[in-house]
């Protein structure tokens, strides 16, 4: 006899695939506008999550290791995500969890693809917002300027990077990301959603891995600096010959974005699909969450 008595402890991974492959459902169906307004908030929020590790950078980075400023600076990007996924938005590198639906044949390619280029598009839109709006408030300058050179060597160290690193670095860097999604999918509260998604953000942070969405930020920000402030630019002491919009376009953005689509389809998508959707179709308990409120 299955209990019908609400169940509080956390989904296990068979249930939390059922989540998903229906929350995969539900996004790959939404109206274009509701999906675009909402990865327009996602873009903004990481970028907030980027401010926030940006300016901790700035205290930190020459005072402390090397590897307790990147751990910290990883900390506080978890702010993005986050707002994300308990303020409810559409994120293109999470999005990538489709593929599971899209493997149970519950979505077309067409609806999936639809999802993802809409959801770039307004994750690029809310992330130039807001380094528009950054670069307004003169943030930049905070710190008698230790906040500004932060930013333009972050951007500058992005664009310097090599085609292929920048893609291995996507890869590793969507498969925590994914994977703090997929963990968000056994929770049963909003605290036990955060506490998934700290660790696994905040080791990408710190590892140096590259996100497409939040390169959208950190890039532009420091061209925007360059730009708009070239005495605040120059006075930086860093070479930024090399950092130009083509730069952020081919030797970042499309090669951390297909690195982004690789590491979630492929590292946690798919073999978890293999795993507990496809090989297998285990049954799932009554009242495990994968319901249209489990999302």
């Amino acid at each position: 006899m299955i209990s019908t008595e609400p169940r509080i402890d956390a989904l296990l991974p068979a249930e939390m695939a059922r989540r998903a492959e229906y929350v995969g459902v539900s996004k790959a169906e939404a109206p274009t506008f509701s999906m675009f307004a909402l990865a327009v908030l996602a873009g903004a929020y990481i970028a907030l999550g980027a401010v926030f590790a940006t300016t901790v950078s700035a205290g930190t980075a020459a005072d402390w290791p090397y590897g307790v400023s990147r751990l910290l600076s990883g900390l506080v990007f978890s702010l993005g995500l986050i707002l994300v996924v308990v303020g409810g938005a559409e994120l293109f590198t999470g999005n990538n969890l489709i593929a599971m639906a899209w493997a149970s044949k519950k979505v077309t390619t067409r609806s999936m693809m639809r999802n993802w280029v809409v959801v770039y598009a307004g994750n690029l839109v809310g992330s130039l917002g807001t380094a528009v709006l950054m670069l307004a408030s003169q943030q930049h300058t905070f710190g008698d300027g230790a906040v500004g050179a932060t930013a333009l060597g972050i951007a500058n160290a992005k664009v310097g990077l090599d085609f292929w690193q920048a893609v291995a670095l996507g890869v590793l860097c969507n498969a925590l990301v994914c994977m703090a999604i997929w963990l968000t999918y056994s929770a049963r509260s909003t605290v036990d959603k955060i506490a998934a998604i700290i660790f696994p953000i905040t080791a990408f942070v710190a590892a140096g891995f590259e996100h497409c969405v939040a390169n959208m930020y950190f890039i532009p920000m420091g061209l925007l600096i360059k730009a708009f402030d070239p005495a605040f630019a120059a006075a930086s002491g860093l070479e930024l010959g090399g950092l130009t919009w083509g730069s952020f376009l081919v030797d970042n953005l499309i090669p951390v974005t297909l690195g982004n689509i690789l590491g979630g389809t492929v590292l946690v998508a798919a073999i978890y699909w293999m795993v507990f959707l496809g090989w297998k179709k285990p049954a799932v308990p009554e009242g495990s969450g994968s319901s249209p409120s489990a999302r």
